[in-house]
């Protein structure tokens, strides 16, 4: 019996949502979140298109534990140059800050119809002077705490290499911050890692694990330079992933951890690579 509920995001195995689907039962696993669909991000699909992948979720007895939204995956008018080092990947949803509103909007609506209970949001693109955008990032976030607050919807911000908010470091006065009930972090530590963070056991250490709601699962090494991770099979990087669920499991983490690959696959067959890395997380999950 594993200890979490194990996810998938849909997209890292396949843009086939029903063959994801079917894929996460093969896999043992009892949840999806899903991204783009098809080649297109969710938050540009119909009103029947959505409802669809709720009837597929259904079928299958798969709950939808999170949307991988993209919002606030944008550039804030106010905060100066980019810091390009790190590649901005929007997953078809290059949107601007004018269109956030909008989009968040429609995420709820989503995530109401998906009966998702976290929304996954972001802090900008990350620019030189990251902590120039602290107060900015708050008022956006506070914004849309409340909106989803309305719908019993939970905001889940996710630490991103490539945003102003990367690192345990950087998320925890945030959090110190925002004191919100239906706030809370999506701790990915393999970004954490990306940026340059050690993310165990030194940047959980710094993490309030009750304010932890999601987790995304991805691994690698970082090269010797210092400047990228390579990612690859989940346990057999640096992130240190039995330790860090021995962690969750130790802090009484409720919630689910999703898989986001990132690994190409061996031979660049990335749906075998994402299902090599489901199998070890489940596999360590259930021996914590």
């Amino acid at each position: 019996m594993t200890r979490f509920p194990l996810a998938i995001i849909t997209d890292e195995f396949t843009p086939d949502f029903e063959l994801a689907a079917r894929t996460a039962v093969e896999l043992g696993f009892q949840a999806l979140e899903p991204r783009t669909i098809g080649g297109r991000n969710i938050v540009d699909l119909s009103d029947d298109e959505v409802l669809e992948l709720r009837r597929i979720a259904d079928r299958h007895r798969l709950q939808i534990v999170s949307i991988a939204s993209p919002v606030f995956k944008c550039t804030h008018p106010q905060g100066g140059q980019i810091d390009h080092r790190f590649e901005q990947d929007a997953f078809h949803a290059a949107h601007t800050f004018d269109d956030q509103d909008r989009l968040l909007r429609r995420v709820i609506q989503v995530a109401l119809a998906l009966d998702a209970g976290i929304i996954r949001v972001f802090s900008f693109w990350r620019t030189l002077e990251p902590q120039r955008l602290f107060g900015h990032i708050i008022e956006s976030l506070a914004q849309a705490v409340d909106l989803a607050a309305r719908h019993n919807l939970l905001i889940g911000l996710e630490n991103e290499h490539a945003c102003n908010i990367a690192t345990a470091a950087e998320s925890a006065p945030v959090l110190r911050t925002l004191d919100a009930p239906n706030l809370g972090l999506v701790w990915d530590p393999g970004n954490s890692l990306m940026a340059g963070e050690t993310p165990l056991p030194d940047g959980y250490a710094l993490l309030p694990a009750s304010r932890i709601i999601h987790v995304h699962a991805k691994d690698g090494v970082r090269t010797p330079a210092g400047d990228r991770v390579i990612w690859g099979p989940l346990g057999e990087g640096q992130v240190g992933w039995p330790a860090q669920i021995e962690a969750l499991a130790r802090d009484g983490y409720p919630g689910a951890i999703s898989i986001e690959t990132h690994w190409t696959g061996p031979d660049g067959n990335k749906f075998e690579g994402s299902r090599i890395c489901a199998q070890n997380l489940k596999k360590m999950v259930e021996t914590a």
